[in-house]
């Protein structure tokens, strides 16, 4: 059975007549009697009777015919799917993203993305930078939005943003009125920080901003988020240094100290593998996706 058999088939129901239907399709009438034939054969019963009066249906082919009819309708719905996700109409795209692009553009990406490609759908889950790479080698995702600079090969990157780290106080800390802070005033105090497992680069480039200040901070509490170290430091439970951004978070007993020296800046990067902008890969969703990107990207 094939697809030019069921659409001779529902336009000889509709026309009732060998000649009409042949003529409507651009046929003549046995190219058009041989493909009935042959649908029958395949279908194994006759589906239209005929005599000197014209055509009818059988009951076998009133049977056969919604579902005829169903059969072509899923064939044009596959191929209109098809040339859409072709052309980046419609489609999805799976995205990881690290906790803190949460206040650092990803919700402006998202709502622009969805206004310009209302049929594009992106699956968000909050990964770790670590698992996110990962996942992109094994193309588990098509883009990630990561903090770290130990990016191997094979992969291109957008520098999406860059932002300092600043103190981050319980509200009744003696500091916290502060209007800056050096490093060397946090020696002494209980920190909480993001674990090494989960961010390496910025786990140690803390250890490494104390020790340029003369001391190895007391690690308390090692958190698998940045915004745990915030709200364990709200309960006045230690201090910590964090990305700038987390001051959007709004957490309630947190005060947020800007640093009176600079230190390497915090930096969020689009990643995506190469393969995918070298080959057929890089779909037309995911160029949509990039486009949008770049647009709202602010590295400085």
């Amino acid at each position: 059975m094939e697809f030019r058999h069921l659409r001779c088939f529902l336009v000889l129901t509709e026309e009732l007549h060998f000649g009409r239907a042949a003529s409507r399709m651009g046929l003549t009438q046995p190219p058009l009697s041989l493909n009935i034939q042959q649908l029958e054969a395949s279908v194994g019963a006759q589906l239209f009777a005929r005599n000197s009066r014209g055509v009818a249906l059988t009951a076998a082919g009133q049977a056969f015919l919604p579902q005829a009819r169903a059969l072509l309708e899923q064939a044009a719905h596959a191929a209109r799917e098809a040339r859409d996700v072709a052309e980046g109409v419609s489609g999805s795209l799976q995205v990881g993203f690290a906790g803190t692009v949460l206040y650092r553009g990803l919700p402006q990406m998202l709502q622009a993305f969805a206004v310009a490609h209302p049929r594009l759908r992106l699956v968000l889950r909050e990964m770790s930078s670590s698992d996110q790479l990962i996942d992109l080698l094994h193309d588990r995702l098509d883009l990630g939005f990561v903090h770290t600079t130990r990016v191997p090969p094979g992969f291109d990157q957008i520098l999406v943003s860059s932002q300092p780290f600043v103190a981050c106080l319980p509200a009744a800390h003696p500091l916290a009125p502060k209007r800056r802070l050096s490093l060397k005033a946090l020696a002494g105090e209980p920190f909480a920080m993001v674990a090494r497992a989960v961010s390496p680069d910025y786990h140690d480039r803390i250890l490494g901003l104390c020790a340029g200040a003369g001391y190895a901070p007391e690690l308390r509490y090692e958190l698998r988020h940045w915004l745990s170290v915030v709200s364990v430091v709200s309960q006045g439970l230690g201090v910590g240094l964090v990305p700038a951004a987390l001051q959007s978070a709004g957490v309630p007993g947190a005060v947020f100290v800007p640093l009176d020296t600079a230190t390497p800046p915090y930096e969020t990067h689009c990643l995506w593998r190469t393969a995918r902008s070298e080959s057929a890969q890089q779909t037309p969703a995911l160029g949509a996706l990039l486009q949008v990107v770049r647009a709202a990207a602010h590295p400085a």
